[in-house]
């Protein structure tokens, strides 16, 4: 039973669903009716910059997202948001750096790159680990979090979760990428136009930014609360067990190149560009949507925490993922409610429609096509849908375990699980287009014993807090779980270059034909127009990421 919702909210939502799927349509027919796996899988590779871009931010801001980073927010947790912040310096990276070598090969799938540089068996470990960890952490958790948004209004967990898996598959495998790319980028402007309406509505309620100010300094003066330059501070001590600045400075952008350089489930936006140009630009323009989290995201956390101690809504801190719902239900006027719900929703959508349509592009180039070369382009797609309708009945088979195993702090755990699996990829992608002596021993070997000690990281974290595992002080074990997870990301990136580099130098490098589209070569390009209007944007966005690291610090807003 629909509660605290009026016609008109509901009206917002099913309007919403109506665009969704009319665009979702357009853009199905909209292939041409060729049948091509390169319009299915690729969009065509025809693109421009606002859409790739628009999809880039669309796909990764989910509501598992949206709801870690305000819960972040009212719990005082501002560091938190540096991983959106990072983001922007990554893109760059993605857009300058990887991008040339993806559009340059032709490939589809990230596996595909690796098999070109390396060796068809790292291209087999790429392939089943993002399988896997798709399928345990973005889709299990985009769901989980979805949940979260359709009991704001009274919707059952079971109802809410299946309707919108099965819309999303719906659409995902009609259009393939061309028709989650089109709905991304509507979902996008849905998702700014409501968050940015929590945001501006709860400052007012709170009497601007000054009577947000004070409420914290009120609440700050009750024992057991934060101090109100907590929420305003990017940066804590090194010391720090949960977010040291050491650990947001090096370790936190070795995840970044994991996800947003080498994953496939970013990267494949990238690859529907029409050309380099319009790649990188579509990087750029992400990078500078994914400042708008800070505002938009964790700022409402800290409002929601305000109108908590006001007694205006309530939640627990305990699961303070809770917060934005909360907010959303009980403090919203009617119909802004409703486009806030079209907001959630739409981070939830475009996510998961992008989680499905990767998962279907390797499983059908990474593993169908290779047991069927010959199989042709109309094939190629029936196996592209045929893979995300299995997905679609895993994810409902895995909800509720999902809902049994999952509780508060969504942000952090989907970042440390990734500081346990990211590093070993990033490593092998980055150093190996800067190093042509590096080679496909060394790559597996690194790939392996990395995910070995990731994996033994995650595994023995977990029984030792499931009491399971007995851990005495002043042990090796205890050293080995003490470390905090961004700190243990950089060392394990360390390791496995060490690993990358010394096994390579045991073995012989690929010719220089083989690598001539895959590494740097000496080769100067030459400075076009284009290329200086894409530096003055880089620049631009560096100093907008260094202006809120001086904001957010005691140099600014927690001084």
């Amino acid at each position: 039973m629909l509660t605290n919702i009026s016609s008109w909210d509901i009206l917002i939502i099913l309007v919403y669903f109506g665009i969704i799927l009319w665009i979702a349509k357009w853009a199905s027919k909209g292939k041409g009716g060729s049948g091509a796996a390169a319009d299915y899988f690729l969009a065509g590779r025809d693109q421009g910059w606002l859409v790739v871009g628009a999809s880039l931010f669309a796909s990764n801001i989910g509501s598992e997202i949206i709801l870690g980073v305000s819960g972040a927010g009212a719990r005082a947790n501002m560091p938190m948001a540096n991983f959106e912040i990072l983001a922007a310096l990554v893109l760059i990276l993605l857009g300058w750096v990887f991008v040339p070598f993806y559009l340059r090969t032709g490939v589809y799938t990230m596996p595909e790159f690796l098999e070109k540089r390396y060796s068809k068996a790292c291209r087999n470990y790429l392939s089943i680990v993002s399988i896997l960890a798709y399928v345990i952490t973005k889709i299990s958790l985009i769901i989980f979090a979805g949940a979260l948004v359709f009991e704001t209004i009274g919707v059952p967990f079971w109802t809410g979760a299946i309707v919108t898996v099965l819309a999303t598959g719906f659409y995902t495998v009609l259009g393939g990428l061309k028709a989650v790319i089109y709905t991304d980028m509507v979902q996008a402007v849905i998702l700014l136009l409501g968050t940015i309406a929590v945001t501006l509505f709860g400052i007012h309620q709170l009497g601007g930014w000054d009577g947000l100010i004070s409420t914290l300094d009120m609440a700050a003066n009750t024992e057991g609360n934060p101090p109100t330059e907590r929420f305003f501070n990017l940066w804590r001590p090194m010391t720090d067990t949960e977010y040291p600045w050491t650990g947001m400075l090096f370790g936190a952008p070795i995840l970044g190149i994991w996800y947003w350089c080498t994953d496939q489930y970013i990267v494949q936006r990238t690859l529907s560009a029409k050309d380099v140009s319009n790649a990188r630009k579509g990087a750029l323009f992400a990078g500078y949507l994914k400042l708008l989290p800070v505002f938009i995201f964790f700022i409402p956390g800290v409002i929601a925490y305000a109108l908590m101690q006001k007694g205006e809504i309530n939640f627990a801190l305990e699961n303070a993922d809770q917060a934005l719902p909360a907010m959303i239900t009980n403090f919203l006027p009617l119909g802004l409610k409703g486009l806030a719900i079209a907001g959630l929703l739409a981070a939830l959508m475009s996510s998961l429609s992008s989680a499905f349509n990767s998962s279907s592009t390797l499983l059908t180039m990474d593993f169908y096509k290779q047991y069927r070369p010959q199989a042709s382009d109309k094939n190629l797609v029936r196996f592209g849908q045929l893979a995300t309708v299995v997905l679609v009945i895993v994810s409902l088979g895995w909800i509720p375990f999902m809902k049994t195993l999952m509780g508060g702090g969504i942000f952090h755990y989907l970042q440390s699980v990734q500081a346990y699996i990211s590093p070993p990829i990033a490593a092998v992608f980055l150093f190996g287009l800067f190093y042509k002596w590096i080679n496909a021993k060394g790559a597996i070997v690194a790939l392996w014993s990395g995910f070995f000690l990731g994996i033994l990281r995650l595994v023995t974290e977990f029984m030792a807090k499931e009491g399971i595992l007995i851990v005495g002080e002043g042990t090796i074990l205890a050293f080995f779980l003490d470390i905090n997870f961004l700190h243990f990301a950089l060392f394990l990136f360390v390791f496995c270059a060490l690993v990358l580099a010394l096994v390579s130098k045991t073995g012989l490098p690929k010719t220089e034909e083989a690598l001539r589209l895959v590494t740097f070569q000496k080769k100067d390009q030459l400075p076009s127009k284009e290329r200086s209007r894409d530096m003055v944007l880089t620049l631009v966005l560096i100093v907008l990421v260094l202006i809120l690291w001086a904001v957010f610090s005691p140099l600014g807003l927690a001084g």
